[in-house]
C-alpha cells in the first residue's frame, strides 16, 4: 500500500470536481426516477389493462436488464435511430429510467399501504377518486416511502460510477485517470472512497432516523 498524503491533498480539487458530476447525475436521475416511478406505480394500480400492461412490461424489461447495458443502449444504440444524447444526458436518463422501475414498486406499495377507510372517508366528503389520491392518499404514502426513496438515492449515487463507460468524468473515472497519470493506485481510489462515504453515511443515518420517527408516528 502506497498512500501519499501530499498527492491526496494535491488531487482533492480534481476529486471534488468528479464528485460534483456524480451528484449532478444523481440529483437529475433521481428527479426523473421519482416522476417515472409515480406515474408507473399508479398505472400498475389501474384496472385498465391498456394502462397496466405497458407499465408492467416497462418494469419487467428494466429490472431484467443490467444498468450498464441500458447506458450503452441510450448512448451508443439510440443514435443509430436518429436519437442523440450527450454524455451527461445519457447518464442521468439511464439512471432515471432504471431506478424509475424500482421506485414505481415503492410508490405502488406505499399507496396500497394506506388503509381503505381513507378512500372511503374521502368519498364521503364528496371527493373524486383523483382528488382523494392527490390530497389524501399520496401525502400519506409519500411520508411512508421517504426512507426507501432515500436509500434509492444512495444506491444511485454509487451506481453513477457506471457512466464511466461513456467517458464521463464522474468521481470514479476521475480517480482512475489520476491513478493512471500519477502511477499511484492507492491514493486516488482511497480519496474517491472517502468522498463517497462523506455523502452516503450521513444519508444512511438519516434513513434510520426517518424510519424511527415513522414507526413512532404509527
Amino acid at each position: 500500500m502506497d498512500f501519499r498524503f501530499e498527492l491526496f491533498v494535491q488531487i482533492l480539487p480534481q476529486l471534488w470536481k468528479g464528485m460534483k458530476m456524480s451528484l449532478l447525475l444523481t440529483f437529475l436521475g433521481m428527479a426523473l426516477a421519482i416522476a417515472i416511478g409515480l406515474v408507473v406505480g399508479m398505472a400498475r394500480l389501474s384496472k385498465n389493462p391498456l394502462i397496466t400492461w405497458p407499465s408492467n412490461i416497462y418494469v419487467e424489461l428494466i429490472r431484467g436488464t443490467p444498468l450498464m447495458l441500458q447506458i450503452l443502449v441510450i448512448y451508443y444504440a439510440l443514435p443509430h435511430l436518429g436519437i442523440n444524447f450527450g454524455q451527461v444526458t445519457s447518464g442521468f436518463f439511464a439512471l432515471g429510467i432504471c431506478y424509475g422501475a424500482y421506485i414505481s414498486e415503492i410508490f405502488r406499495a406505499g399507496i396500497q399501504s394506506i388503509e381503505r377507510g381513507q378512500r372511503e372517508a374521502a368519498r364521503s366528503l364528496g371527493m373524486t377518486g383523483a382528488q382523494a389520491m392527490l390530497y389524501i392518499i399520496l401525502p400519506q404514502a409519500i411520508r411512508r416511502i421517504l426512507p426507501p426513496l432515500t436509500n434509492e438515492f444512495v444506491a444511485m449515487l454509487k451506481d453513477s460510477a457506471l457512466v464511466a463507460i461513456v467517458a464521463l468524468f464522474e468521481l470514479t473515472t476521475t480517480a482512475r485517470y489520476i491513478s493512471s497519470s500519477s502511477g499511484n493506485v492507492f491514493t486516488p481510489y482511497i480519496g474517491a472512497a472517502l468522498f463517497y462515504l462523506v455523502f452516503t453515511i450521513p444519508i444512511s443515518r438519516l434513513v434510520i432516523v426517518m424510519e424511527k420517527k415513522l414507526r413512532a408516528g404509527l
